[in-house]
């Protein structure tokens, strides 16, 4: 198969050298691929295309989050398909063939969605059947690139968190195929893609982004009240534990339940997501 005219990998990256070089290795070396790194690490940049001949990796000067870093490398994709995955993913053997032969087999599909190789499966029978699905997650996702011309790739006022389910539902309305396809495995680490000694800040940064994401998707569906109603106890129940954990000295909680809170009231007010890890 013809990887280099087909197939371009896009990996957005944040503090990733733990990890991506394990992802790098699993991918075959005639494949293109593009990496977006949000820290704006030089050494990373040099290290990664001093070893991979097929990799070019891009310095954002910017901390663009997962949809728009993803959309830059989108924007520099030549090829009919891109496969956009996290650097905690590895490819089994045959994953890149095997998104190909669905592609061919699927000419229409917009996108494709593989199963975890090391999750353990419920329904054997049910799992080993394609199905077409109204979202895939994003750890990896197989886009045909054709099918997104009207409708355009991730939200970019999004930073991060339920950006590829607002893909999905735009990919749905406008009647495209998502297909879920088990044949197709890929291992996910899950939670691997920074190194460990920025655990606590991304941690106050994903409780920020999550509550903030989870509003701003409510009001886009569902309108500014129906949003409101749904996150009003998530609301109340922040500003009370961030009030317990204020009294009861302890940092690290109030700090938690304080950018959980911070993150949904920005979103209430319709203010962008600003929050950047201080890293």
């Amino acid at each position: 198969m013809n990887f280099t005219e087909e197939l371009t990998i896009i990996i957005t990256t944040f503090n990733s050298e733990n990890v991506i070089e394990k992802c790098l290795n699993s991918i075959k070396e005639k494949c293109k691929i593009i990496v977006i790194e949000n820290s704006n690490n030089k050494n990373l940049k040099k290290k990664l295309e001093d070893k991979y001949k097929n990799l070019s990796c891009y310095l954002s000067n910017e901390n663009l989050g997962y949809g728009k870093g993803n959309n830059f490398g989108l924007a520099k994709t030549k090829t009919q398909y891109a496969l956009i995955i996290n650097p905690d993913v590895i490819l089994e053997e045959n994953t890149l063939e095997n998104f190909l032969i669905y592609a061919k087999k699927y000419p229409n599909f917009a996108l494709i969605g593989p199963a975890i190789s090391n999750e353990k499966i419920k329904n054997e029978t049910f799992n080993k059947q394609t199905f077409e699905a109204k979202h895939i997650k994003g750890f990896a996702m197989f886009l045909n690139l054709n099918q997104f011309k009207e409708i355009g790739f991730f939200d970019e006022n999004i930073f991060i968190y339920l950006e590829e389910i607002d893909l999905c539902r735009r990919v749905v309305k406008n009647n495209k195929k998502i297909y879920l396809i088990p044949e197709i495995k890929v291992q996910h680490l899950g939670g691997k893609s920074h190194k460990e000694t920025i655990n606590y800040e991304m941690e106050l940064s994903r409780n920020w982004h999550w509550m903030w994401s989870k509003f701003y998707f409510q009001k886009k569906y569902y309108g500014f009240s129906l949003a409101f109603i749904s996150n009003f106890p998530k609301l109340t129940s922040s500003s009370l534990k961030f009030l317990i954990f204020f009294l009861l000295f302890n940092k690290n909680k109030r700090e938690i339940y304080f950018h959980r809170l911070s993150g949904l009231i920005n979103s209430i007010c319709g203010k962008k997501s600003w929050f950047r890890p201080k890293i």
